[in-house]
């Protein structure tokens, strides 16, 4: 399986670098090759720490230590809790949205402005029931979502507007980032779920993975200390940016 890299651990958290293609848990019984999977592996007095959470089949999830969460095809940085106390305290920092949070990401097209806010609630895709959406006809409980974003850079490759976007999520909703942009007409390199027509057309960049990664979070830890961890920008993705000009 692909394996994550470790950042920072003590006797309470374990910051990692999440790969590309690594899913944080399974949506089934089978949690093999799941970034849990591996924690427990590696942490196996950590069982159970968390919240118990079913999934769509009925069955139990084995989320062990997650906090917070990225997609599968998301890169970066990520805490898990050794222990139910420190899970408690990480977890109220998260739902009081008193954690700092930056991405960073490569999308299509130019923006026109330098910086700016997408502020539109998030629901349901009306087209598929199982994505998100935050544009005019999305359906069932609309849930707002705040997302600050500032243009890095902009540019062309094989005659193709692309734009480097640093994102900081004010709030913390599934497919957020992907969904916004995507509003705005704006979507992220690789998206095979919100960019699926684009990637048809597009050079893509050479990239065949979602051009989105998680660099900077930062959490009080359990003894009152504020702290910062960091996911450096990925080798492809900073190869992809180097090719816009």
């Amino acid at each position: 399986m692909i394996e994550p890299k470790i950042i920072f651990e003590d006797e309470n958290i374990l910051a990692v670098d999440k790969p590309s293609g690594l899913s944080v848990h399974s949506e089934g019984a089978d949690a093999t090759g799941t970034l849990v999977d591996w924690f427990l592996r590696h942490y196996p007095e950590a069982r159970g720490v968390g919240e118990p959470r079913v999934g769509s089949d009925g069955v139990q999830l084995e989320r062990s230590g997650v906090v917070h969460r990225l997609d599968r095809d998301t890169s970066g940085v990520m805490i898990l809790a050794k222990n139910q106390p420190t899970f408690d305290h990480l977890k109220h920092q998260f739902k009081e949205r008193q954690v700092k949070k930056e991405y960073r990401a490569i999308v299509y097209g130019q923006m026109k402005e330098r910086w700016g806010t997408i502020d539109r609630r998030i629901g349901r895709s009306a087209q598929d029931w199982k994505l998100r959406s935050a544009e005019r006809g999305a359906r069932g409980q609309l849930r707002d979502a705040v997302t600050d974003w500032e243009c890095l850079k902009s540019g062309t490759y094989e005659g193709e507007p692309f734009s480097v976007l640093k994102l900081d999520p004010r709030t913390g909703r599934m497919h957020q980032l992907r969904v916004h942009l995507k509003s705005i007409s704006r979507p992220i390199v690789g998206d095979s779920l919100y960019a699926v027509g684009q990637i048809s057309r597009s050079n893509n960049l050479g990239l065949r993975r979602l051009a989105l990664h998680a660099l900077n979070i930062e959490v009080e830890l359990p003894d009152g200390t504020d702290r910062s961890f960091a996911a450096a920008w990925p080798e492809e993705l900073a190869r992809a940016e180097t090719l816009i000009a």
